[in-house]
């Protein structure tokens, strides 16, 4: 099988730091192929200088049997390569076909031609088997259904190669299914080719034929998906101080800190739950079962219909974010990009911000000297990869953002933290690195609920695991009965009884 791409020793620094060292990465007509790494190896800067975001310093690129010289995005996507970026890149105030048709709009003397635009829309739709509605406002979209407009417009162009960075980060299971249908179709049928980002190892090992993996800039290794094992392609992402083993550890509990009594609003309604001083809760269940919401009126960024909140044996009314921050809650919120991220602040403004929001009556005055040392605690702390804090917070790749973020809460000195997928987008190096400061904070007396949708993850650091379904709490397992099998039975309701 030929190479439709062959990127030969690729280099590139920013200011004067080698981010890719002569990096050889090729791509086979009609595969898949994963390209892995932590995040800060490499893999978006090789990847934005294929789609012509960046230049080159050295090394060349043959596309489809051309070399590829001064790329530009144009040039890169006249050539065939789409790139379905992480961060979701549709305008929410167009409509649907008017996403899909941009720069590439039908006209007849000047007048656009809606009809013949919207009728190309549905039949795109209708050949990818997705629910969308062409004239339908973007802005009405939720995140995983953005996603899924994101890759019908790569599919449009009838790319030859089609980058998919991090997927299926918004996507429920069977969304998730749905796409590598769509992925395997393209592949097998039309003889597409993908390159796939992903640091989801079971999807990796799912759908993709072969690998490569970058660390610090450099690959160091590739080859084909059968001939190898997760915690082979783990140890090379991370290298000699990657280690599989669990990390949890017990902690003596102390009393309870948090209670909910029959909390409802839109997307839950009567959840019952108390969780003690020191304890890792973890809150799971299919994409849309209530977990995110019940988080959300906790931390009063949507409004609670009725039931209670306990804080330290106390009804509390938390009508806003402001009077949960005030009560030491926190938040790490989902979809860092449209909750979290601060785009227009540097990284050091980012990372104070909300400690400043509940403590500027006291101390109006930021002292930067002071935000500095804090910040490079946290960066040390949290293992951040940055250059200075001054940058921009959108410099940092998507898993170092939400290191900020966290490192954000956690300057809070908050007592309860509610992690609404923190992972999201990290790489499994880092993961361990969340894991295990979880349960450290833990130690220390922090309060932690952890919504996750990666049963994994809740074996990792959770005393408990509190199953929704539809809305409400279907099950609460002890640690040692939490495993993937018992989580799903109770996640689809398979197993019909009462907690």
């Amino acid at each position: 099988m030929s190479n439709i791409l062959e990127m030969k020793g690729i280099e590139k620094a920013f200011f004067g730091v080698t981010v890719l060292d002569k990096v050889d990465f090729s791509v086979r007509q009609g595969e898949v192929h994963a390209l892995l790494g932590e995040n800060g190896a490499g893999k978006s800067t090789l990847m934005n200088i294929l789609a012509g975001v960046y230049t080159r310093d050295g090394g060349e690129v043959v596309f489809d049997g051309n070399p590829l010289v001064n790329t530009t995005v144009q040039k890169s996507e006249s050539a065939g390569i789409a790139f379905v970026h992480q961060e979701i890149n549709v305008f929410n105030d167009l409509k649907v076909y008017e996403n899909i048709f941009m720069r590439k709009e039908i006209a007849k003397f000047g007048v656009l031609n809606k009809r013949a635009m919207i009728k190309q829309s549905r039949e795109l739709f209708e050949r990818l088997g997705v629910d969308i509605e062409p004239t339908d406002l973007v802005a009405t979209f939720d995140t995983a259904k953005k996603q899924l407009l994101e890759i019908a417009k790569a599919l449009f162009v009838n790319a030859k190669l089609i980058i998919l960075d991090e997927p299926t980060t918004a996507l429920s299971n069977e969304q998730i299914e749905h796409l590598f249908s769509i992925v395997n179709h393209l592949k097998n049928d039309e003889g597409v080719s993908f390159i796939f980002i992903s640091h989801k190892m079971n999807e990796i090992f799912e759908i993709a034929d072969r690998y490569t993996v970058l660390r610090n800039g450099v690959m160091v290794g590739t080859g084909d998906i059968a001939d190898t094992d997760p915690e082979s392609v783990t140890r090379l992402m991370v290298g000699s101080s990657y280690s599989a083993a669990d990390v949890y550890s017990t902690r003596e509990l102390g009393e309870e800190v948090l209670r909910l009594e029959h909390l409802s609003g839109e997307g839950f309604r009567d959840v019952n739950l108390s969780v003690r001083r020191g304890e890792v809760v973890g809150m799971t269940g299919l994409k849309g079962a209530g977990v995110s919401e019940t988080m959300q009126a906790v931390f009063g960024a949507v409004p609670a219909t009725s039931g209670k909140i306990f804080i330290e044996g106390k009804e509390i009314d938390i009508h806003n974010i402001h009077k949960a921050m005030t009560h030491k809650v926190a938040m790490v919120a989902a979809n860092r990009k449209e909750n979290s991220v601060v785009p227009d602040m540097s990284i050091l403004e980012n990372n104070y911000i909300a400690e400043h929001t509940i403590s500027s009556a006291k101390q109006p005055v930021i002292i930067k000297r002071r935000e500095i040392k804090r910040y490079n605690e946290r960066k040390e702390q949290l293992s951040i990869k940055a250059n200075s804090y001054n940058d921009l917070i959108t410099s940092l790749s998507g898993g170092n953002q939400q290191k900020v973020i966290l490192a954000r809460w956690l300057n809070t000195e908050a007592d309860i933290l509610l992690l609404d997928n923190p992972t999201q987008g990290i790489d499994v190096g880092a993961k361990a690195e969340i894991y295990k400061l979880i349960l450290k904070l833990a130690e220390e007396g922090k309060t932690i609920l952890v919504n996750t949708l990666e049963i994994p993850e809740v074996q990792k650091v959770a005393d408990r695991c509190i199953v929704f379904y539809h809305g409400t709490i279907k099950k609460v397992l002890e640690r040692g009965d939490i495993n993937e099998e018992t989580v799903m039975l109770h996640a689809t309701n398979a197993i019909r009884e009462e907690n």
